[in-house]
């Protein structure tokens, strides 16, 4: 099977807000990082409000949707609060992510197998006020087809493992796992589901994940948020790009 042309590239902005938040001052500030994204050539701004407000915070979102002319991408944990802002925003997509106050990042994927009853009536309302309801999860055969039976209309493979395999030179391993991160996409594309991917990718190891063909979508950020402190924002994300249209171009 051959790539299915152009790769889209979502630009995770959340850790502009962290480091605003660091100082508890007004800058950096997420929307001006948004709009740089998007005319550096982004395909979409991907967001994720936490409980705890860490850093990307209700405002935002909201500047952010109304400002942007490209899809907003709002990720979240499943809860209540969260269904009724995503409601009232109304953003392109909602990508439901699992969510620990006391982890650093997204740690692994969302158990749709294990909360299925839930999850298919939590995603009903945002489904109905058209929202792009999507899944961030493993590679897990079990975790994909309960994702297609809630009626999730995309998934998100979850790269962090093949990511960090990588960096540390455990290069079999992190072959492996990128195998079952191809086996999981032609799945997850069997089922009717639109595939993505994310999570710790950089421009040493996006091509191989650039390169499996069921991809749709890859959202990127902490990398180049840290990149753009040495290049600026627009080259960074103008390089990764590159070297994601020169996977899909041979």
């Amino acid at each position: 099977m051959t790539a299915r042309g152009k790769l889209r590239l979502g630009i995770n902005i959340d850790h502009v807000a962290t480091l605003r938040n660091a100082r508890g001052s007004a800058w950096p500030d997420p929307l001006r990082a948004a709009l740089l994204a998007q005319a550096a050539g982004a395909d979409g701004i991907t967001a994720h409000l936490r409980e705890d407000r860490r850093h990307i915070r209700d405002a935002d979102m909201a500047a952010i949707k109304a400002a942007i002319d490209i899809p907003l991408n709002f990720e979240c944990g499943a809860t209540d609060e969260m269904q009724a802002i995503c409601l009232a925003i109304t953003p392109h997509a909602v990508c439901l992510v699992p969510e620990r106050r006391e982890e650093r990042t997204t740690e692994g994927g969302l158990d749709v197998a294990g909360d299925e009853a839930r999850l298919a009536a939590y995603i009903a309302p945002l489904r109905d006020a058209g929202a792009r309801v999507s899944m961030f999860i493993s590679h897990d055969p079990r975790q994909i087809e309960a994702s297609a039976r809630i009626g999730a209309a995309v998934v998100e493979l979850h790269t962090g493992l093949y990511s960090d395999l990588h960096a540390e030179g455990r290069l079999e391993e992190a072959e492996a796992e990128l195998e079952a991160l191809r086996r999981g996409a032609a799945h997850a594309d069997a089922l009717g589901l639109e595939v993505h991917a994310g999570h710790g990718l950089t421009f040493d190891n996006v091509a191989a994940v650039a390169a499996i063909p069921q991809v749709m979508e890859l959202n990127i950020g902490h990398f180049l948020i840290g990149e753009a402190v040495f290049m600026g924002l627009g080259p960074a994300i103008e390089e990764m790009r590159r070297r994601m249209d020169a996977v899909r171009a041979g």
